[in-house]
Parts: structure tokens; C-alpha cells; sequence
């Protein structure tokens, strides 16, 4: 059942993965979270995958996590199995080597919202409502709602959404740089797909570099980007085929710097 719950499918250079779960708004739950880490895997190992779509089926994006996933777990359970395991996934999407774009369609709530987050782009169409409500139910934002998305948008437009309680129209969001661009009702996964395939037609490697480069400054990751991005120059070079070939022949190597 699990695999069915988030699907990933490639349309050329263009990946798409897609919430499945209609009948509750897509909320998450810890199902649909391992099944939305396993697509992600899929979507990175696709080689010719060059833009990621994060679409939801039917009429929401993501309600967010479910609650009556949650609302009966320990302490002890809802801090380990929830919110941590939910930082994971959603740290798994933030770092994907693909540039990211989140689809809205419907309603980016709670962790819906934190979901679009952690996307490099959010196309959201006019009437989606976008929002950190946990609070109304005496819980606060989890999955990085108050530390990925103060980075991203600024303390103040989460301060007013995490504490005040408002929710943002695509319109608004859009003022804020919550949301990149708004369009017509039923017309986000157009609009993101042409965007996509902009995207697409770009240097790959060197949009992934700067997508990284990108993240170090942000803060989203540090010392993995650095070594990910000195890794990738490295094995470019004419040192490492002098390395390995020493290795294998047991000669010494000769290093050229080139």
C-alpha cells in the first residue's frame, strides 16, 4: 500500500512526484512520509531527471500531517517517530541535487506548507490558502516550519502566520515571497512545467553546483555541500584517474594537476 501512497513517474527531463492520499487532502502520515522518501531516492537516481515537480492529487496539496496519525502517539513516540522522522524527509527534499518545484493546486497547511518549503520554487494557483495553524490546535510548527521557512521568507511573515494566526491567499503570499509566481485557477501544473522546462534547458551540472552553492549561504547545509561540491570538482580531474590508476596497477601514481 505504501508505494501506491506517493508515486514518482518521469516525463523527459522532468520528474514528478505525486501525493496520493485525495480522500484526506494528502496529510501526511508515517506511510505516506516513507513512501515520499522513497520516491525521492527515485527521483535523484534518475540520471536524466533534470527538474522535480511535488504535485497532490485531487483538490489539496498537502492538508499537512495528519492528526489522527499523531494525536494519540507518546511524547517520547511523537518526538522520535513524528517530528524527527518528519525533519528527515523533508531535509531529504530540501538537499535533492534537482532543482525542486512544489505544485499548488490546493491548500499548503501546516506541514503542507513546510512541505513547499522545502522546495527551491512554489507555484500556487489563486485561491490556495497558505498557513501555519498548528497552533490553533495547541501544537507549533514540526518539520522545520519555524526555522527552514524564517530562513527562506523572513521572521516576520512566519510570525505572523506560526503566533498570528494568518493565512495568506497565493495573492499575498506572492507579496511576501512565500510563493514565486500565482496562476490561474487550475493552471499550476502548466504553469510549473513550463517553468520546469525552462529550468531544464540549463547547464545540469552547473545548476546543481549552484543550487548547492546556493544552500551553504542560506544555511541549509554546510559541511555535506562543501565536500559534495570539492568531491565533484576532484573527480573531474586528471588526479583522481592518476589515483585510481596507481591503485590498481600498485605503481605509484604521477600527479599532473589537471
Amino acid at each position: 500500500m505504501a508505494e501506491r501512497l506517493v508515486t514518482f513517474e518521469q516525463d523527459g527531463a522532468i520528474g514528478i512526484v505525486t501525493l496520493r492520499r485525495p480522500e484526506k487532502f494528502n496529510a501526511l502520515d508515517i506511510p505516506m512520509l516513507r513512501a515520499l522518501e522513497a520516491a525521492l531516492d527515485e527521483a535523484e537516481s534518475a540520471q536524466d531527471v533534470r527538474v522535480v515537480l511535488i504535485c497532490g492529487q485531487g483538490k489539496g496539496f498537502c492538508a499537512g500531517g495528519d492528526v489522527e496519525a499523531w494525536g494519540s502517539m507518546s511524547a517520547a513516540d511523537f518526538q522520535v517517530q513524528w517530528v524527527r522522522y518528519g525533519h528527515r524527509v523533508f531535509d531529504r527534499l530540501a538537499r535533492l541535487r534537482q532543482p525542486t518545484i512544489a505544485v499548488l493546486s490546493g491548500h499548503a497547511l501546516g506541514g503542507g506548507l513546510e512541505l513547499a518549503v522545502a522546495c527551491d520554487f512554489r507555484v500556487a494557483e489563486t485561491q490556495v490558502k497558505l498557513g501555519f495553524p498548528e497552533t490553533s490546535i495547541g501544537v507549533v510548527p514540526g518539520w522545520s516550519g519555524t526555522q527552514r521557512a524564517v530562513r527562506r521568507f523572513g521572521a516576520q511573515t512566519v510570525r505572523r502566520m506560526a503566533v498570528g494566526g494568518e493565512i495568506f491567499l497565493a495573492p499575498e503570499a506572492l507579496a511576501l515571497g512565500v510563493v514565486d509566481r500565482v496562476v490561474e485557477t487550475g493552471k499550476a501544473s502548466d504553469g510549473a512545467r513550463i517553468w520546469a522546462e525552462k529550468i531544464a534547458e540549463r547547464g545540469p551540472l552547473a545548476t546543481e553546483a549552484a543550487k548547492l552553492m546556493i544552500a551553504v549561504a542560506e544555511g541549509e547545509e554546510s559541511a555535506a555541500a562543501t565536500e559534495a561540491l570539492a568531491s565533484g570538482f576532484i573527480a573531474l580531474t586528471g588526479d583522481l584517474k592518476a589515483g585510481v590508476g596507481s591503485f590498481k596497477t600498485k605503481q605509484k601514481p604521477v600527479f599532473s594537476r589537471s
